[in-house]
């Protein structure tokens, strides 16, 4: 795996987190960026610039025996449009010089489907199910994006079809393209093969994916129906994480005895927050809770941070451990664990704070405070990852 693009990838995390940190910082002093602009940044360089460029990488380290200069091409234009947002973005928020780089962003991941199509060459039937679900669901995200600018224009940002067509985009990023990738890598490590439990897994995971989209939806057009649609996913994503583990507990149980502990540690933080993920949608069934839940900000920003930081990135830290990219010492322990324990203390001050909000209790002693303290973890522990690639001078291709 190349080196350059790991770091180019881990330096784009870092400079997401930094901007995180920004905006958890002006709660407690003022500062002269907008506060919204700054979101749209952070939140787009960390799904496009970490997550995307990450799993871009490792499709190709995993899925293309046949490297192409096409691909370092391709990666080094998307860097370029991620540069573009990461500097558009905060200055002018959604306007024509971030749009347009965005929109470089959709067509060149739309030019990587074509070749990873084209080029891969997946050694199982699996792989294969896996690879392209994940690609479809990437391309089906981005319809979500393409209704953005009619529904600006016919019915305004404050409808309701303007807000569906970014929780279109947000569902099928997070929920289809970013988690079936992950898995697609985690399946192909650990060799799963082709079997009937795999098939309900597999069909049980595309459908849940697909009807869980109701809740977002029932948020901006109430309707009884969505909520018995968003329950039945929910009761499909409980049936998939069954199958789920008994096809990986077999597989896993000989891996970690074969590799060092600091990946079996990082790959069990990713599943076991990929778990609580999916068990806590069985809380959506209740309507009350669902709505209160989208009220409260602290809510959301939890369950995303704990898709995006504790799952998805849990997953890509653990495959970029088996890369051979680093050496195992104290640094790369330090940062993993300074990461992790950042990760799950801002973690449970969301979650703390949520629910005083939401039972009315008020605002958590010192809240803004605290969080902004164990989010300066978050970017320390990805400096010592950084520089513990750097430092390792031979690197090892498996």
């Amino acid at each position: 795996m190349p080196k350059k693009l790991v770091i180019t990838c881990l330096i784009n995390f870092l400079i997401a987190a930094l901007m995180g940190l920004v905006l958890r910082y002006t709660h407690i002093n003022s500062i002269s960026f907008n506060y919204r602009f700054l979101t749209h940044a952070h939140s787009h360089v960390a799904m496009l610039g970490w997550v995307y460029l990450m799993l871009f990488t490792l499709f190709v380290h995993y899925f293309v025996p046949e490297k192409r200069a096409i691909y370092n091409r391709l990666f080094w234009v998307t860097e370029f449009a991620v540069v573009g947002m990461m500097l558009s973005f905060p200055l002018q928020g959604y306007a024509v010089v971030s749009i347009s780089f965005s929109t470089l962003h959709i067509f060149c991941s739309y030019y990587f489907v074509y070749l990873i199509w084209k080029h891969q060459k997946a050694d199982s039937l699996v792989t294969r199910y896996l690879l392209r679900a994940s690609l479809l669901f990437m391309l089906l995200s981005t319809v979500g994006v393409w209704c953005l600018g009619p529904a600006v224009s016919i019915l305004g940002q404050a409808s309701a079809f303007y807000q569906i067509a970014i929780q279109f985009f947000l569902h099928f990023q997070f929920n289809g393209w970013f988690l079936i990738a992950v898995f697609a890598i985690l399946f192909h490590v650990l060799h799963i093969q082709n079997s009937k439990q795999f098939q309900y897994f597999f069909w049980v995971l595309i459908a849940s994916t697909i009807l869980t989209l109701a809740l977002p939806v029932q948020w901006f057009a109430p309707h009884d129906v969505l909520l018995y649609i968003n329950g039945i996913g929910v009761f499909l994503q409980i049936v998939m994480l069954f199958f789920f583990f008994k096809l990986i507990h077999p597989k896993l149980q000989g891996v970690f005895k074969k590799q060092p502990k600091l990946i079996n540690v990082t790959l069990g933080f990713a599943i076991s927050f990929f778990v609580l993920k999916t068990v806590l949608g069985l809380l959506s069934l209740f309507p009350e809770f669902s709505t209160g839940v989208y009220q409260h900000r602290n809510f959301i920003i939890g369950f995303i941070h704990l898709v995006m930081l504790g799952a998805i990135s849990g997953f890509l830290f653990a495959y970029i451990l088996q890369s051979r990219l680093v050496t195992f010492n104290r640094i790369l322990n330090a940062g993993v664990f300074i990461f992790i324990f950042g990760f799950i203390f801002t973690e449970l001050i969301l979650g703390i704070q949520g629910f005083m909000f939401y039972f009315k209790l008020g605002l958590l002693p010192n809240y803004y405070l605290l969080l902004f303290l164990f989010s300066l973890l978050l970017p320390i522990g990805i400096v010592f990852i950084i520089i513990n690639i750097i430092r390792t001078k031979q690197v090892i291709v498996v």
